[in-house]
């Protein structure tokens, strides 16, 4: 997601040097990033333990505007709990991912865990950390794994692998090693990372709607149908894709779910009308995944039947260690820089940031991030991290984990929804996918594109991951030329080791093949 940039030296000045956990010097400025407070006051005495524990007034906050910044980052996020089940599962193995040995999930069962694991991460988040941070299953690495992992395992033996991403995030946070590695990357190359995996996003996005189609001859891919757009589903996209991008540019709280709520009331008109159908090989212009038709109960007992269904160690069995070693580390490095690039602009929008970007509770909001990732992995719902639409919440006034606790809840709630998912096709979640794809390409503002030493990694960077439909090609091809263009250059000195030791485990990855021909693997 992308990283809000709207600190100022007075936002720094609020908080004394010092220990990072350190809670801000509200009694000298509690002025924020909307404006809320009055520099100078001093705010009055907490009145109730709600206040006490959560430190509200002391942030220049109340009870009433945490829940209403609470409220209003749930609706800004809910649209994961239909998203999620549309990319990681389906109705039947024809219309979801299956994975190796031909296994699928459930998009109902995906959706209540997907419910079940936000609204707990995002309570503990709250409890612990004390921070306005929604967390849910993270966009990028589910469909990391939806089209790259189980390729290659099953879906137990990909979700073991999310598990042990998240402990090692978890080892990271308690060590301080996550602090160091993020360090060791620079800025310009964590920027790429960001702007890739949107459009990477933003690819998949356009296939799945038929937007963009491959060809027989000629060029890999074109637009529709011969350069044309010959599809009803597709042309609901294409309206889809316009109104959730209106909405977010007029900054409408809940945009991306009004979106995709409307485009699926829009295709289930045109589905009663026009009979189109799903799509088969003698239906190609028919809906994808699923046919947008009312039909049912829309609220049920949510199915939980995921949880626990994990392997924690199947995939190095499957694949061998050194292949399932690199899809953990993929899915460290995914999981990390977004992680923490999100935190840090979340935490100056809400203006409880140090000057050096550090923020309260900083390794207790790193590690409970991490156990969102073992969380998600062993649920089966996608390692659950921060969400940058968090914002919309501190937009409202939100600054502390009392928000978090209200969005918390409301996503338990969300379980009972599940059924929903039956009705959204897959041209209106393509639509939502492109326009999360735009809002992540705005890191490419970070990227000194003027210096080709930046300019080349961080290129090939953002382009190898859609080219290559894969994350990992474009992060390792990234840090592999970062290291190799940088010390050509006369500028090894400038590159931190931790880069040459991670470059050159992305070597031994690209090269996973032949070695493991020549070990008789």
């Amino acid at each position: 997601m992308t990283i809000l940039d709207n600190s100022s030296e007075k936002q720094a000045a609020l908080f004394p040097k010092g220990d990072n956990n350190a809670e801000p010097a509200g009694a000298r400025d509690t002025q924020t990033a909307t404006g809320r407070g009055r520099q100078g006051s001093t705010p009055p005495a907490p009145n109730n333990i709600l206040d006490r524990f959560f430190q509200i007034t002391r942030r220049g906050s109340t009870v009433a505007r945490e829940f209403r910044g609470g409220l209003v980052t749930f609706f800004t996020m809910a649209y994961i709990v239909i998203l999620n089940p549309l990319i990681l599962g389906g109705f039947s193995a024809d219309n979801a991912p299956t994975d190796v040995a031909g296994g699928w999930l459930s998009a109902a069962q995906v959706g209540a865990v997907t419910g079940l694991t936000a609204g707990v991460m995002t309570i503990l988040f709250g409890l612990i950390a004390n921070l306005p941070f929604g967390l849910a299953a993270g966009l990028g690495i589910n469909s990391f794994l939806a089209v790259s992992v189980i390729q290659e395992v099953t879906w137990a033996e990909a979700m073991g692998l999310v598990v042990i991403n998240g402990i090692l995030i978890v080892l990271f946070g308690v060590t301080g090693a996550r602090t160091a590695i993020f360090r060791a990357v620079p800025k310009e190359l964590k920027a790429a990372i960001t702007v890739g995996i949107g459009l990477f996003i933003a690819f998949i996005g356009f296939v799945d709607s038929g937007f963009v189609r491959p060809t027989a001859g000629g060029p890999p891919v074109q637009l529709g149908d011969g350069g044309s757009i010959t599809s009803v589903p597709t042309l609901v996209f294409v309206v889809g894709l316009l109104a959730m991008g209106i909405l977010v540019a007029r900054k409408v709280q809940g945009g991306l779910l009004i979106g995709i709520v409307g485009t699926t009331v829009l295709a289930a008109v045109v589905e009663a009308f026009m009979k189109i159908g799903p799509a088969s090989a003698t239906n190609p212009g028919g809906w994808h995944l699923n046919t947008p038709v009312l039909s049912g109960q829309l609220v049920s007992a949510p199915d939980l039947g995921l949880v626990g269904q994990f392997d924690l160690f199947g995939s190095f069995a499957r694949i061998g260690g050194l292949a399932a070693t690199m899809l953990v580390f993929t899915l460290v490095f995914t999981n990390f820089f977004d992680a923490m690039g999100t935190m840090t602009g979340l935490a100056k929008s809400a203006g409880v940031a140090h000057k050096d970007g550090t923020f309260p509770r900083l390794k207790s909001a790193f590690i409970v991030e991490g156990f969102g990732a073992v969380a998600g992995g062993a649920t089966s719902g996608s390692s659950n991290t921060v969400y940058i639409d968090s914002a919309a919440g501190i937009g409202e006034g939100a600054r502390t984990g009392l928000a978090s606790v209200v969005t918390g809840v409301l996503f338990l709630g969300s379980m009972f929804l599940t059924p929903l998912t039956s009705v959204v096709p897959l041209e209106v979640a393509a639509a939502a996918l492109v326009v999360v794809g735009a809002m992540m390409m705005a890191q490419i503002r970070e990227i000194k594109f003027t210096k080709f030493t930046v300019a080349l990694p961080a290129f090939l960077t953002i382009v190898t991951m859609p080219l290559s439909y894969s994350i990992a090609n474009g992060i390792g091809v990234g840090f592999v030329s970062w290291a190799i263009i940088g010390a050509a250059s006369g500028k090894a000195k400038k590159i931190h080791p931790l880069m040459w030791v991670v470059s050159a485990g992305f070597l031994v990855y690209f090269a996973r093949g032949p070695i493991n021909a020549l070990l008789g693997g």
